[in-house]
């Protein structure tokens, strides 16, 4: 029996590290191995728009993806590679509008037709303030440079998709399949509107606006749930565009979606387990022909041990090459059609996404309901639940919370079972920067970025400028601070409330201890957590603050993206007892050094310090010996205990 194939969908990793040169590298094997689009992952300083030299760039350069200073950056990052031909992701937001730009100018350079670029660009600030925290500017001006890409793209570069609405992020941040659904198609209706009201779209172009939006989602293990998820995005898509928007064109309604399946769900423990995970992940967003996804990016095996080889990228990139050519699932039409079960599943998810709709615009939509704060205390909130069902065995863990028992693993016992960054890779960075300020038209750029500046003022377009900007030689860090300028910078609600919550299960016990300790230090203990660096991955953070206030613990935590100096002045004016910092950009042992060397500057030596983020094992050891009095990773999931060990060290070092 003879069946016609599907075609399969784009096949990518998320990659970038060390150096443009590096990077490209690696992207040049993906491709021979039969990748078929990009990935790109941008360091923090570029997503947050700093140049390489930057005092707040110290220790990030290279760490969680690539440095993108300057069109010469591009150049060797897209060395050899055809932008004409290539399908491109870029997971950028603040920054999008100038990565943008300056790949437009690379492919100018290329001879490269515009209306041919085919790509993404991720451009969702909205789940920045929420989620991920590579936001720069306030919520306005951020849409603004959302809506100036739109209108750009959709003008110049009608294959490429300006936006990728990113409900990954989210459930990440701990959303329910419903906070998913609604909070992303939220924030996909404040950008239509934004760009409809905005004027710059002629109404009979406005239907390709909205064909060109595409969401990036996340796939978790209780795949059922997940698959009724994917149905359900598909159908409310529809109807919102239809109804909404007057979309006559069902094609334009299509909801496009890529995926990275989830690495909230990768664990520490017993690693191997999680190969297991990333493929029942993917069949979610490929087993239902209606919901199938457009492309997919599968994380690695150890991600949750550090930054994946290539090797271990090429086992994620071989799964999906298997189900594609090796079995027959897309010789058929959708398996689920007509399945009750689906059907109920899709059906609950619905109601319940249009009820939380409804709820966001009566607060006066996504950007409204993020000023206020409500979407993330929603996620803080339901990621305290996840949290506590895995600490109590409600959810089991395989290896975590059960079957413990384990042979050791070759692959993760292995030396060098991860990919680290060359030491040397941050200073070469910074000196090639160097070299390309030396070298360029200082006049052209100041022209280049004074009418940058005019346009940020006077409300145009921002895109023109920008890609003048990349053609004359302006910086990352230029461009941000130019922007700066005009639209200011912007620190989002932390969703941790000051009152403690009424759930006291398996409290008792650490409370007591809190408030015995406290009477011995003379007023209640107080600790200050902070996230130093451009790290703005808070998840952490904030469930340890939120429990520690629930302890009896007096708490100060103002959020993300703070430097070691705004950090030690915290705990000096707090009187803090134990200061607590949360790294997972990998750039720990700096940022830890220079907390505690400023706070033995500042005459706080006393004051113990706990660490916690993505610490391979003999990172750890270097940051005891340093000084820090407890270091924990992600397998240290207890946090009553967490919560116990700081209260032992607060009451031994008040007894030294």
């Amino acid at each position: 029996m003879s069946r016609e194939r599907n075609k399969p969908w784009i096949f990518r990793t998320y990659a970038g590290h060390s150096t443009a040169r590096e990077s490209n590298a690696l992207y040049r094997k993906n491709l021979a191995k039969g990748q078929t689009g990009l990935s790109v992952a941008f360091d923090l300083p570029t997503q947050t728009g700093y140049d390489s030299d930057h005092p707040s760039a110290k220790g990030e350069v290279g760490k969680v993806g690539v440095p993108v200073s300057h069109l010469g950056d591009m150049r060797a990052l897209f060395e050899g590679i055809p932008l004409g031909s290539m399908n491109t992701s870029m997971t950028i937001n603040a920054t999008a509008a100038w990565l943008l730009a300056l790949y437009v100018a690379l492919a100018d350079e290329q001879n490269a037709d515009r209306g041919k670029l085919q790509g993404t660009t991720q451009n969702d600030i909205i789940k920045e303030y929420l989620s991920r925290g590579t936001y720069v500017f306030p919520p306005a001006p951020s849409m603004r440079l959302t809506r100036d890409v739109i209108v750009f793209t959709t003008r110049e570069m009608p294959k490429w998709n300006p936006v990728n609405v990113c409900s990954y992020h989210l459930q990440e941040a701990g959303a329910t399949p419903v906070q998913e659904l609604a909070f992303a198609l939220a924030a996909a209706i404040a950008i239509l509107d934004a760009v409809k009201a905005s004027g710059a779209v002629e109404a009979h172009a406005f239907e390709e606006v909205v064909g060109r939006i595409s969401f990036f989602v996340n796939a978790g293990l209780r795949f059922v749930t997940e698959l009724c998820k994917m149905r359900a995005f598909v159908e409310l898509w529809d109807e919102i565009t239809a109804h909404r928007y007057g979309v006559e064109d069902e094609k334009q309604r299509l909801f496009r979606y890529g995926v990275q399946v989830n690495s909230l769900s990768l664990t520490e423990q017993q690693p191997e387990n999680n190969i297991t995970r990333i493929v029942l992940e993917m069949l979610a967003v490929t087993l239902s022909k209606r919901a199938r996804a457009r492309a997919v990016q599968l994380p690695a095996w150890n991600e949750a041990l550090g930054l994946p080889r290539p090797w271990d990228q090429q086992w994620s990139l071989r799964m999906q090459q298997i189900l594609a050519y090796e079995t027959d699932l897309l010789e058929f039409g959708d398996i689920f059609d007509g399945s009750p079960v689906i059907a109920e599943g899709v059906k609950e998810l619905k109601r319940e996404a249009k009820e939380e709709l409804a709820h966001i615009e009566a607060l006066g939509g996504a950007v409204a309901a993020v000023e206020q704060g409500y979407m993330k205390r929603q996620l803080v909130e339901s990621n305290t639940r996840r949290v506590e069902t895995i600490e109590r065995g409600e959810q089991t863990v395989v290896g975590v919370n059960r079957f413990l028992e384990t042979e050791q693993s070759p692959l993760s016992g292995a030396a060098g079972s991860a990919l680290t960054v060359s030491k040397d890779a941050e200073a070469e960075q910074i000196g090639r920067l160097a070299a390309w300020r030396a070298s360029r038209d200082a006049r052209a750029v100041a022209v280049a970025l004074d009418c940058l500046r005019g346009a940020a003022k006077e409300g145009r377009s921002i895109m023109p400028a920008s890609i003048d900007c990349a053609k004359a030689g302006v910086t990352t860090g230029e461009w941000g601070f130019a922007l700066r300028e005009s639209f200011g910078e912007y620190r989002a609600p932390t969703g941790v409330g000051q009152a403690i919550r009424n759930e006291t299960s398996g409290l008792d016990d650490l409370r007591e201890e809190v408030n015995r300790v406290s009477r011995k230090l003379g007023r209640r203990l107080k600790f200050v957590v902070g996230k130093p660096g451009l790290d703005g991955h808070s998840n952490g953070a904030e469930q340890i603050a939120g429990r520690a206030r629930d302890a009896g613990m007096d708490v100060v935590y103002e959020g993300i993206r703070m430097t070691p100096a705004q950090i030690v002045e915290a705990a000096r004016a707090q009187r803090a007892h134990v200061v607590g910092l949360s790294i997972l950009s990998g750039s720990h042992l700096s940022l830890v050094r220079e907390v505690i060397e400023r706070m033995a500057g500042a005459g706080l030596a006393d004051i113990p310090v706990v660490v916690g983020g993505i610490i391979p094992p003999e990172d750890a050891q270097a940051l005891r010996e340093a000084g820090v009095a407890g270091v924990y990773t992600p397998k240290d999931f207890e946090l009553n205990r967490i919560m116990a060990d700081v209260v032992r060290i607060v009451e031994d070092g008040a007894e030294r």
